[in-house]
């Protein structure tokens, strides 16, 4: 069984889309540890409502908060706190992808970051980059800090207008195996998620 956690080089990278477009590729599970805000239109209702496979099981979120905040911030106005060793994979033999809040360096509470928790979990990274003005910076950071915790790489999706410049850099930089692009979209649907994995590789 693998285990891919989503994370990406910042907040509203895409790192939703490409879960959906995973999940349905793969027919994996999908698990959202920690949803903040957003509760009616979470990210794993987003996901139920792309996928077409009847295998897909979409699992509880540890952590559901109210405020569309910082986790640590949102866990403190709903008085609680985020607990890493609260937070256990989900028991399946399926395929399980897993999508992070924000980036890397999202505070989870006073001491610890999503990071902590992708090492927890022990999951191979998939980091979602977009290209825009600093994405190079944003998208370098993010790999050698996955670097300096030991965690590996499965490879760098791009998501949204291509910029060939910026993706050949980070490439040959970070020596990360391209998985794919997928392009901008004004609106997505299920037959698009399913198209889109296509163009992933995995």
């Amino acid at each position: 069984m693998a285990k891919y956690f989503i994370t990406g080089i910042g907040t509203g990278i895409g790192k939703t889309l490409i879960s959906a477009i995973l999940t349905e590729k793969l027919k994996a599970d999908y698990w959202k540890p920690i949803q903040s805000g957003d509760l009616d239109t979470s990210d794993s209702i987003t996901i139920d409502s792309l996928i077409s496979n009847t295998q897909t099981v979409i699992h509880q979120e540890s952590y559901r908060l109210t405020q569309p905040l910082s986790p640590h911030l949102s866990a403190r106005l709903d008085d609680i706190e985020i607990d890493l060793n609260k937070i256990n994979m989900p028991l399946t033999n399926n395929d399980l992808i897993i999508e992070g809040a924000g980036g890397l360096m999202v505070p989870l509470n006073e001491n610890e970051l999503i990071i902590d928790l992708i090492k927890k979990l022990n999951a191979e990274v998939i980091l979602v980059s977009q290209n825009y003005l600093g994405s190079i910076n944003h998208t370098l950071l993010s790999v050698n800090l996955l670097k300096q915790y030991e965690i590996p790489v499965k490879g760098i999706v791009f998501n949204g207008e291509e910029n060939t410049e910026t993706e050949r850099y980070i490439l040959q930089y970070t020596k990360i195996k391209k998985l794919g692009s997928i392009p901008s979209f004004s609106h997505i649907d299920k037959e698009k998620v399913k198209a889109a994995g296509q163009s992933l590789f995995i």
